[in-house]
């Protein structure tokens, strides 16, 4: 094992069998050699403790966590507490990464001194050909080498993706920035992503791809009634992290624009049952919010300004018009 390696990657891992062994080719393959590879197995119950006991094996870089299931945010903090590297990322056991993107990362970021480096990616399906996601072009970042993202709000609106990034080890711990320990792995991406944001003052964002991103289960309906409020969860976690840190005031209206979308696409994602009982809850936050004046129009496109004004003044009809688009882009 490396003393001190300049990156530590964690790699959480449950009842992934069948894209395992391609995540962690690309993980050993790296041109970026001085890493550590710690996988957390949250109590697996197919072959997925067998194939990491295998690379372990062949590769000494790679420590393995085996534990009872306690959930991904729960996960995720036992192997930042474990991490020795300098930079720490993560990459989802369903997907995998380009072969320089650590090096490339880790270039970037100790050049810039930087408390992350975010980059683009691909979304991808077991069968056809990837497809860019672009959070930012060239054009927007070549102007500057590094940004600060209190000065670029448009990246609290970016897809979390936390996995598609580098962060300084110091600065997670030294701003206690970790996971919501909440059971299952909903939505628990959405409080780092944005305590990361909120609090970094150097970040750099690469145009390039790296990581290639599953999606073939991305649209599949969620039916466990527990999974019902985490994205609720993880919201009232940033507040009363903002609260706490007395952020909420430059800070709130952000927020709320970007819980407006992440509570669409919850909804959209919910069974018919539950996504009755979600919508009541994001009905009536977002009234609250319109009613303390931390709603918007700059911060909304026009079609979610429209959508926003109809749920509040005629939750009705805005559900009946919501439950039909899902309808239609699921025959679509």
């Amino acid at each position: 094992m490396i003393a001190q390696p300049k990156l530590s990657i964690l790699v959480p891992v449950y009842n992934v069998e069948e894209y395992l062994a391609q995540c962690l080719s690309s993980l050993v393959g790296q041109s970026l050699q001085d890493i550590e590879i710690i996988c957390i197995n949250d109590g697996s119950t197919d072959g997925s403790l067998a194939i990491l006991q295998r690379f372990a094996k062949k590769d000494s870089r790679i420590a393995i966590i085996d534990k009872e299931n306690t959930g991904y945010g729960d996960s995720m903090n036992k192997a930042l507490k474990r991490a020795h590297g300098e930079y720490v990322s993560i990459l989802e056991p369903d997907d995998w990464i380009e072969e320089n993107a650590y090096k490339i990362m880790y270039q970037a970021a100790k050049k810039a001194n930087a408390d992350l480096v975010k980059t683009n990616f691909y979304r991808t399906r077991t069968n056809p050909k990837a497809g860019l996601t672009e959070d930012f072009r060239t054009s927007e970042v070549a102007q500057k080498e590094t940004i600060n993202p209190s000065d670029k709000r448009e990246v609290f609106q970016f897809m979390p993706a936390i996995w598609s990034a580098i962060y300084k080890k110091s600065f997670l711990i030294d701003n206690n920035i970790n996971f919501l320990p909440t059971p299952g792995a909903s939505y628990q991406d959405l409080s780092f992503s944005f305590k990361v944001w909120t609090l970094a003052e150097k970040a750099v964002l690469l145009p390039d791809a790296f990581v290639h991103y599953r999606i073939d289960n991305e649209g599949s309906s969620i039916n466990n009634p527990g999974k019902i409020n985490c994205v609720v969860e993880e919201y009232a976690e940033i507040e009363t992290f903002l609260c706490e840190r007395g952020f909420f005031p430059k800070f709130g209206e952000t927020m709320n624009a970007a819980k407006f979308r992440n509570y669409h696409w919850n909804f959209q994602r919910l069974d018919k049952k539950l996504a009755k009982e979600f919508y009541q809850t994001w009905r009536r936050e977002l009234a609250s919010a319109w009613d303390e004046g931390l709603l918007k129009q700059p911060n909304f496109s026009q079609k979610d300004w429209l959508a926003l004004k109809t749920i509040i003044k005629h939750p009705r009809i805005a559900y009946f018009v919501l439950n039909l688009r899902k309808r239609l882009k699921h025959f679509a």
